[in-house]
């Protein structure tokens, strides 16, 4: 009996495939068959058991070999899983005639014929049968052959040979290198000397300084996992294998929860140098890519959010020195204008108001309600991520930073299609969070369209700002004097003449439902905490106050209303919080921790709360705060480190009677207000009366109705 491989680069026609099958066991021969193909497409013409889905093969081995599968040549897409199916190699060794049925088939069967010297490899139907009719009318000719060809080419043997090699020496170096072996501190020194040895070329350097440094993180020495990278790098001639290094290095370092800013200039610095290279070459691909590895580094969130201090907040123009000194980060952030300035609000209809966000609408409420019941507004809402013609363009800093070089021009296209009908539209368009969604509308020229962003201080710690061009952007709205500080020295263009006009304008927030009763005269014991689950919320500054009044008096106990840290979010968020639970469950144990958890009713769980602390960090506002002096509780804020080095600050913002330095202040500030309920309530009523005066919505709401509607306010 004859053995016959048909191999398919795609589904075969069902008919010309039964037709086939149906000749080539007329000619006597057992026939199987393999190709890429979902098994459905040749159902009924072979039994299950002759038949090999290529598609299922690449399934299979996972979705990282299915996308490098993918971005391979058709006819090596066939060969890079038919070569790793048991199927296709057990009976390609066994088969007299190996068919290709298409071109794309072509390749694997000769790269199969090249280990079976002994099968006739044909393409096409008519030369199988053939090479079948040749071999049954030349039996002893085929025999003698194939007696002589029982080994694969020579050609074959030499790859496969050079492969094992490769392979085991790969197994003897992955031994050699664990993490068992860098666990001792011989094993460590040697594999440092090694990768830093004399006369290594620059690839074969890299490859083992990063199997090195991946076997000492594993092996728990993280410190060195970060040196063997920075040395290697040192000792590499090539710039941008150099550069890669020691990004690899930074992220390792900032990966595990710390911080050395050596490392991390280093790598900035490298990265923007390469940058600037590319740059001169007009590679604006390139450019953004390594513009796209210095933000990473410099904006990585273990710097500014999951610690308490940030490098940047201690001094903007010291830590952005190197990107201002970069050309590549002068073209991103340079001004482009518009053709036309905003036209004025119109006479004889309401405003349009195109209210926009990404992903993001938590202090939008107010807003969207009192304009969706204002007679001279007329309102939309768009969120770029809920939009599948916008969401796309929106994900990826790479290509908006690569249009901003002067690349891209299809995108601009895209993006100009998918905005200028909400451009059209709008009067005025609205952009919570200077993100995404800024970066995109700021891509365009908005024509006559009023643009106003408004900025929270997280993005202040972010690379999106860096990407907007606030020459097209009519009016800035920051919450708070402190964060247009910050803003205005992190984002030295908005002193332009041509740029965006500031305005310090508060969060919209609706204060009356929290004007409820306290519980009782003992509220004024229990300190309440409202939203803890970021580390800049610092609550165990908190409890180091709270530890302060229990040193007084055992009544004072401390509310956290809402959830905890996101210990997912990185090693730094899980070192803090490795210190802040015990001392939770230390004093839960006696009663003095009381975790209310995730509520949608806030304003019930303050009426238990007398005192209400902010032991942030950083804040640019601060809402839960405010609101909890508006239910009656004592305001004591901490002056918020991120904001020290500033003119302005909660100081500037509050009463400077409810802003403390110290626990021991915020403990004597306590102590003393609340040591009768007469006391309590002396201080705690104009407190009350002083937020609701100042940021009420319906005070707040007169200030965005001026900003808007100008003359019609």
């Amino acid at each position: 009996m004859t053995h016959v491989l048909l191999i398919a680069g795609s589904a075969p026609t069902l008919s010309m495939l039964k037709a086939a099958v149906e000749q080539l066991r007329a000619a006597g021969a057992t026939v199987r068959l393999a190709g890429l193909f979902d098994r459905e497409a040749v159902d009924g013409v072979l039994e299950a058991a002759d038949v090999c889905s290529l598609t299922e093969v690449t399934a299979e081995r996972g979705t990282a070999f299915a996308k490098r599968v993918a971005k391979l040549p058709p006819s090596r897409r066939t060969w890079a899983s038919a070569e790793r199916s048991p199927f296709v190699r057990g009976n390609a060794r066994k088969a007299q005639v190996l068919v290709a049925l298409d071109a794309n088939a072509v390749y694997t069967v000769w790269r199969l014929a090249e280990r079976n010297r002994r099968a006739d490899a044909v393409f096409g139907v008519a030369p199988a049968l053939r090479a079948l009719q040749a071999r049954g009318e030349h039996r002893m000719h085929y025999a003698l052959r194939d007696a002589v060809r029982t080994v694969p080419s020579p050609t074959v043997t030499l790859r496969t040979t050079k492969r094992s090699v490769r392979h085991g020496a790969g197994a003897v170096l992955r031994r050699a290198s664990s993490p068992a072996v860098m666990r001792t501190s011989i094993g460590a020194k040697a594999w440092r000397t090694a990768v830093v040895a004399p006369k290594v070329p620059d690839g074969m350097r890299a490859k083992l300084a990063r199997r090195v440094s991946l076997s000492m993180a594993k092996g728990g020495r993280k410190t060195g996992a970060t040196l063997v990278l920075n040395q290697a790098a040192d000792r590499i001639a090539n710039r941008k294998l150099s550069a890669a290094l020691l990004a690899d290095a930074a992220r390792a370092d900032l990966g595990r929860g710390h911080d050395d800013p050596k490392v991390r200039n280093k790598a900035i610095e490298a990265a923007l140098a390469l940058a600037d290279q590319r740059f001169k070459k007009k590679d604006y691909s390139a450019t953004a890519d390594h513009l796209s590895t210095a933000f990473s580094l410099a904006f990585h969130r273990g710097l500014h959010f999951d610690g308490v201090s940030s490098p940047m907040a201690q001094d903007p123009e010291g830590y952005l020195a190197a990107f201002r000194k970069s050309v590549a980060f002068k073209a991103l952030s340079a001004p482009r204008g518009r053709a036309l300035p905003a036209a004025p609000a119109p006479t004889g209809r309401p405003l349009r108001l195109l209210v926009t966000t990404y992903a993001n609408p938590s202090f939008l409420r107010a807003i969207r309600e009192r304009y969706e019941n204002h007679p001279d507004v007329e309102i939309r809402y768009l969120d770029v991520n809920e939009d599948d013609t916008i969401r796309p363009l929106a994900k990826g800093l790479k290509r908006i930073m690569e249009h901003a070089l002067g690349g891209r021009p299809e995108f601009r296209t895209q993006l100009d299609a998918a905005l200028r009908p909400h451009l059209d539209w709008a009067d005025v368009v609205f952009v919570d969070w200077c993100t995404n969604a800024a970066g995109l509308f700021t891509a365009v020229d908005p024509g006559t369209t009023r643009v106003i962003v408004r900025l929270h201080s997280y993005e202040v710690f972010a690379w999106w700002p860096h990407v907007v061009d606030f020459t097209r952007v009519d009016d800035l709205i920051l919450v708070s004097d402190h964060l247009r500080e910050l803003t205005e020295k992190v984002l030295p263009q908005l002193a332009g003449s041509e740029t965006a006009t500031t305005h310090v304008i508060a969060n919209a927030m609706d204060l009356a439902p929290f004007q409820r009763d306290k519980s009782g005269a003992d509220a004024r014991f229990n300190l309440g905490l409202v939203g803890v689950s970021a580390v800049a919320k610092d609550p165990r500054w908190a409890l180091q106050v709270l530890r302060k009044l229990r040193e007084k008096d055992e009544r004072y106990r401390l509310v956290i209303i809402g959830e905890g840290l996101n210990r997912k979010a990185g090693a730094a968020v899980r070192a803090y919080d490795n210190l802040l639970q015990p001392e939770l469950e230390e004093l839960e144990a006696v009663g003095a921790v009381h975790r209310v958890g995730q509520t949608d009713d806030v304003p019930a769980a303050l009426t238990e709360v007398g005192v209400i602390l902010s032991s942030s960090v950083r804040e640019s506002f601060h809402c839960g705060l405010v609101e909890g002096a508006v239910s009656g509780a004592l305001p004591v804020v901490r002056d918020w480190p991120f904001f020290a080095s500033l003119e302005n600050g909660p100081r500037t913002l509050f009463p400077a009677d409810w802003v403390v330095g110290t626990p021991e202040e915020a403990a004597e500030r306590i102590l003393a207000l609340t040591q009768s309920e007469e006391s309590w309530r002396a201080a705690t009523e104009p407190a009350a009366k002083h937020a609701l005066a100042m940021w009420d919505w319906s005070v707040v709401g007169l200030e965005f109705d001026r900003l808007l509607l100008g003359e019609k306010a």
